[in-house]
Parts: structure tokens; sequence; C-alpha cells
């Protein structure tokens, strides 16, 4: 089959679902990812064919993109801040604000005495890319990366090893204080890093069915009476297992900015700042223990 008329097909099933922008990059992201061809050797080359198998997969992403399915859990990976990154149903697909939040992070320590030299943790770490992405820029830190979920565990493990880093994974859960003392008690970190669930589900109404229907609502949603529980756990820990001097930061629900930097001023924390990410929604916010 002419990857012209493949391409043609998608435009004609997809188009109203997605509109032709959408349908085009998806196209081109699945005759590469299946075919190993390029979005260029398809402009230059209109009678490029496919083999019988590439179109049968092919033809499998159409049928799951029809459905709605994320592109990202159909190819089974993505990218993010650089590296690939596997990711399946068992995790949030990273997105783009995230990479704000890792940056962030990595800018923080331009100025330290300590450099790289660091004891990091990202609570809630998913897929891992929050810890990997500081693993891979942080050579000489000691990164932890911690999540309830066990498959979540091993698609970060999985990630780890796919772009060479070192991260230690632990699962348990941050809203279970007792399982701190046993499992943080002779540790100290310089930074805690989260995106934990922030989403209220009086938000669900305002949110695409692509995500709504196949990513892990444990990863997405709280409830609307107590917004901030993983920020409330988080902070607790943070006040008791932070060096002195050592910061804290979030990624958060734009909607609730005032109240976390009520948190954090109420938690002890100095400093604290809230951020906006590039579309100019309150979505960070830092602070550091005094």
């Amino acid at each position: 089959m002419l990857i012209k008329d493949l391409k043609a097909l998608f435009h004609k099933e997809l188009d109203d679902i997605y509109g032709p922008d959408e349908v085009f990059t998806f196209f081109f992201m699945l005759t590469e990812h299946y075919c190993n061809i390029s979005r260029l050797d398809v402009a230059l080359n209109t009678n490029l064919s496919v083999t019988t198998e590439e179109k049968i997969q092919i033809f499998k992403a159409l049928e799951s993109l029809e459905q709605q399915q994320p592109i990202q859990y159909i190819l089974g990976e993505t990218e993010f801040f650089g590296m690939p990154f596997k990711v399946n149903p068992n995790t949030l697909i990273p997105r783009p604000e995230t990479e704000e939040l890792v940056q962030l992070v990595l800018d923080s320590y331009d100025n330290k005495e300590q450099g790289h030299n660091a004891s990091v943790l990202d609570i809630g770490t998913g897929s891992g890319c929050i810890a990997i992405s500081l693993a891979k820029n942080l050579a000489e830190a000691t990164i932890f990366g911690l999540d309830v979920s066990a498959k979540a565990i091993k698609t970060a493990t999985q990630n780890a090893l796919l772009n060479k880093v070192n991260v230690d994974f632990i699962e348990a859960s941050i809203l279970e204080d007792t399982a701190w003392k046993n499992i943080f008690k002779d540790l100290k970190f310089d930074t805690i890093v989260s995106n934990p669930p922030y989403v209220r589900q009086l938000e669900k109404q305002a949110m695409t069915s692509n995500v709504l229907d196949n990513e892990p609502h444990l990863a997405l949603f709280v409830s609307d009476d107590n917004p901030l529980i993983f920020y409330k756990a988080i902070t607790k820990f943070a006040a008791q297992y932070l060096k002195t001097n050592g910061e804290l930061f979030f990624e958060i629900n734009e909607y609730l900015g005032k109240e976390m930097i009520a948190l954090l001023i109420d938690n002890g924390f100095k400093n604290v700042q809230l951020k906006q990410d590039f579309f100019g929604k309150d979505r960070m916010i830092s602070g550091v223990k005094q």
C-alpha cells in the first residue's frame, strides 16, 4: 500500500475527530515508528509503500486513534526533556509543563555550593520522568523516586535503564506517614519535588475524553472537598526530611496558587515563590525549609 493512500485514509477517518493538523502529525509519528520512514522521505517520494506487516500495525493504530486512545500509549513511548520514555496506561503521559518544573529544579542548583552532590526525592514518580531527567542532568546526585503503584515503579525502572541513569525507586504511599519512619529514617534531602494528583472532580468536564478514558485516575484526581490532600502530606514530610535550607518544589493546580502559598508558609517554609508556566497559568511553587 502506498504511503500517500494510507495518509489519505487517515485524514478521511480522523479529521473530524482531531482536525487535519493533528492527524498529519499522528500519521508521520506512526510511519516513522513502524516503518522508519521520515516525514521528509514521504514528502520527497510520493511512491513510497509499506509492507503488509507495517500496514497491519498502522491499521491497528488507526483503530486505536478512532477510539481516542492517546498516541503516546499507542506507540508505547514519548519524549520528555529530550529523552525517550516508555509510557502505558499505568502512568501519566508526561506534559511539557512538567519539563518546566524539572528546569526550575535544575536552575536552583546553578548557585548552590554543593553543586550536583545532592540528595533528591521525587514523590509520585509515575513514569520516572522527573527523577530520571534530574539524574541525567545532576550526574553526582543521589536520586530517589517514590510511587504507590508497583506497575508505575516497574515502568520507571525500565525508563531509568533506557536512559542509563541510576535512580532508587521506592514503592510506598506518601499518605501513610507510618511508612516514612521505616523507609526514610536515616535520610535527609537537599531537594524534594512532586507533581502529585491535583485535578478536582469538578474540573473533569473540562478534560478531553482521551485523557479521561485512558490515563490513570489515581494519578490525576482528588476530591473537591480536600484537593490539597497530597500537598499537605508532602509538605509535612518535607518539613521533617529536608535539610536546613533544602528546597521543596511542586507542580500545582492553576486555581489553587493562593492556597498553596499559605500551605507552605504555614508549615514554616520561607522564600515561597509562585511561578507561571508558558501559558501564563500558576503552575509551580517552591519554598525553602528554615
